[in-house]
């Protein structure tokens, strides 16, 4: 549920819109796993290249407590914080990277492997793909459904959820 709400392709629908409408359609299976392998990945190995940049996990967890926040506040409050790069293609940057598999939640998935095992993450992590690629498959299907109501109140509650992973992360790692 924490990957869920922080990676939250449902309260992207807006995003993913605006980017179907600027690029064509969106590459939902090349997306999803582009994102799944950039988390696994960093999952494994992410603590090592945190090391040989000489910064430690508690840091690169509170740095991303600060991005989690300022998403959340976002979605909250309709401002913009992130300035989207123009992109040719959508699928990649910046739906997988950093939409999906972002910093958020690549931070994320180093703190929760301090609590989980390994292998309840990867299937929280397949879980989240699956959903991620329906998401992305029917986004069109999804905003006739859901309506611009409807998408605004899940990205308002979404971002609520999203301001308390980033509170409990700051707490957790700042020793607070």
């Amino acid at each position: 549920m924490i990957l869920f709400a922080v990676i939250d392709v449902a309260g992207s629908l807006p995003v993913l819109l605006d980017l179907q409408s600027k690029h064509g359609k969106i590459q939902a299976g090349k997306a999803t796993l582009v994102s799944g392998i950039i988390m696994i990945g960093f999952m494994f190995l992410g603590e090592q290249i945190l090391n040989i940049i000489g910064i430690d996990v508690s840091s690169f967890a509170i740095a991303g407590s600060f991005i989690i926040f300022f998403l959340a506040l976002e979605m909250i409050l309709g401002v913009k914080f992130y300035k989207d790069d123009s992109a040719t293609t959508a699928s990649i940057v910046p739906i997988a990277f950093p939409l999906i598999a972002g910093t958020g939640t690549l931070t994320t998935l180093l703190s929760i492997r301090a609590e989980y095992k390994i292998e309840n993450i990867i299937i929280a992590i397949l879980i989240n793909l699956v959903f991620v690629y329906l998401v992305l498959r029917n986004t069109y299907r999804l905003e006739k459904i859901l309506g611009v109501g409807g998408i605004n109140i899940l990205r308002k509650v979404f971002g609520v959820i999203l301001l308390a992973i980033a509170v409990k992360l700051f707490r957790t790692h700042a020793g607070i």
